[in-house]
């Protein structure tokens, strides 16, 4: 169990706290029990140590106050936005006897030890935190889940962890699912089309552009041999119309 060094603190407007801050304190409060709410202010350097350790939120903590210990539960950190130090910290004082919902990380052992996954295969994590109901005294820190002896196809469920006495899940009525050792996934890359053929797939397209291209050339030509004719026609016609018109003319 951690243990903090923590002092009473009496500060009653956000000026106050400010200074606190700057000082390099962090502020925090304990509740819970039949005793008040109790200001205090920890050191941020040891705050920080303890938050970048794992599982902050789910260790108990024991605080000296004055040369007595309190056994908290840290339930909320407040952090700065610009600089991401802790700001603030919400203590649960524990009492025996009394229930907390909390979410406890999950941890998986000996991965080199199960042959689905020396097979290649593949460690799902469904759940990375299970959601517990469970007596203050008594939060674990952590579950364990072991991979020893795990082929593929294996479903580890909430059944197959082992739970501190009187920790219950918050889901109840059915076994979920924690993770699965599944079949490795094999990505086939698509067959590239080979050179050859796109170069004679560039020639018919060329060959085909040429014919047209002599086509419309060969319309063309028939467009205006037809255009010379047409002149000629007109003018047989219009002498064809003076013939038949001379008779009259000698009268």
């Amino acid at each position: 169990m951690n243990t903090l060094e923590a002092s009473i603190r009496n500060t009653k407007s956000k000026g106050e706290v400010n200074s606190l801050r700057q000082k390099g304190e962090v502020p925090a409060i304990i509740y819970g029990g039949t005793e008040e709410n109790q200001k205090i202010s920890l050191s941020k350097k040891q705050v920080k140590y303890l938050i970048e350790q794992e599982n902050f939120l789910s260790n108990i903590i024991s605080l000296n106050i004055n040369s007595q210990l309190i056994r908290v539960l840290p339930r909320e950190v407040s952090y700065d936005t610009l600089t991401d130090d802790p700001i603030h910290i919400d203590f649960l004082r524990i009492v025996k006897g009394a229930k907390i919902i909390i979410e406890i990380p999950v941890r998986f052992i000996n991965n080199e030890k199960s042959p689905g996954l020396k097979r290649g295969g593949v460690l799902n994590i469904v759940r990375r935190k299970i959601e517990l109901k469970c007596a203050t005294e008594n939060v674990p820190n952590e579950l364990v889940v072991d991979l020893e002896g795990l082929e593929i196809g294996t479903s580890i469920k909430i059944s197959s962890i082992t739970l501190p006495e009187n920790v219950t899940p918050t889901i109840q009525g059915r076994d979920f699912v924690v993770a699965t050792v599944a079949a490795p996934t094999v990505f086939k890359e698509p067959e590239k089309p080979a050179v050859e053929g796109a170069e004679g797939t560039e020639g018919t397209e060329g060959a085909e552009g040429a014919v047209a291209a002599e086509g419309a050339e060969g319309a063309e030509e028939a467009t205006s041999e037809g255009g010379e004719k047409d002149p000629k026609g007109e003018k047989g016609k219009e002498e064809q119309k003076k013939d038949q018109k001379a008779p009259s003319e000698k009268k």
